[in-house]
């Protein structure tokens, strides 16, 4: 009988938007929880601070930590994030993609320009970065794209950002199946809207109020109920593959 992966001690995780919300909560608690190095992915020059104080509060625990800017649409700065972890660490073992765009607009108001961008980031990029981390993490790996608990609703308002992330859905799927014979698990988790600087310039105070109401306690998600699940399908959740696991209060449910 083969053994599972249970723990992060001593290995190397590559997080797609690592420096800061979500991505930087599960770059830190990664470190705490023994991993030997991360890479930092982050995408603007304007995320550069969050992505290095991050690097500072991993090298604080005691790990390894390296910020790599890139363009998660454009595949061949995919590769680059991944060559940082080889370069700087001989290999990876997990591989989480935090990174999207939420758009919420009518689709007779959505132009070419802003279609593409939306599924540049939620799709296009899902799709490479499970293609390199699958192509390259070490066997018994574990690939975790972040999509949305929108996927089961019929809602108006968020058909790029809900179209991209059932895409990467089906990505998950296919390459759960391809990747099944290295020992690779991959697998989406779809958090409830987060009480992050992400969320709130698409949504009026009504609507903010709406999105808390359908969840326990009258709350969005918070990060904080996230990085622990995300943690657990890096280590004693590697039996799980090809699933879509929602954590969001009860927002939505399929």
């Amino acid at each position: 009988m083969v053994t599972h992966t249970t723990t992060l001690q001593d290995k190397v995780a590559v997080i797609g938007g690592g420096g800061k919300n979500l991505g930087g909560l599960v770059s830190r608690t990664f470190a705490d929880a023994g991993l030997r190095g991360v890479v930092v992915h982050y995408h603007s020059d304007s995320s550069a601070p969050d992505a290095e104080q991050t690097v500072k509060d991993v090298l604080d625990t005691g790990a390894q930590a390296v910020a790599v800017q890139a363009d998660l649409t454009r595949p061949s700065e995919v590769e680059s994030v991944f060559d940082a972890a080889v370069r700087e660490f001989g290999g990876f073992d997990v591989a989480v993609n935090t990174a999207g765009m939420v758009l919420r607009k009518p689709i007779s108001e959505i132009t070419e320009d802003e279609y593409d961008e939306m599924l540049g980031i939620n799709a296009k990029a899902a799709f490479f970065f499970i293609k390199e981390a699958g192509r390259r993490i070490n066997d018994r790996g574990r690939i975790i794209t972040l999509v949305t608990s929108l996927l089961p609703a019929f809602t108006d308002g968020y058909s790029t950002y809900n179209g991209g992330k059932a895409a990467a859905e089906h990505f998950t799927r296919a390459a759960a199946k391809e990747f099944a014979d290295r020992g690779i698990s991959v697998n989406n988790v779809a958090p409830g809207p987060m009480d992050t600087p992400f969320f709130y310039p698409q949504e009026t105070d009504e609507r903010v109020a709406f999105h808390k109401s359908q969840a326990m306690d009258n709350q969005l998600t918070d990060i904080e109920d996230i990085a622990p699940l995300i943690k657990y399908l890096a280590t004693a959740g590697g039996w799980i593959t090809g699933q879509t696991i929602f954590a969001n209060g009860g927002y939505t449910t399929r």
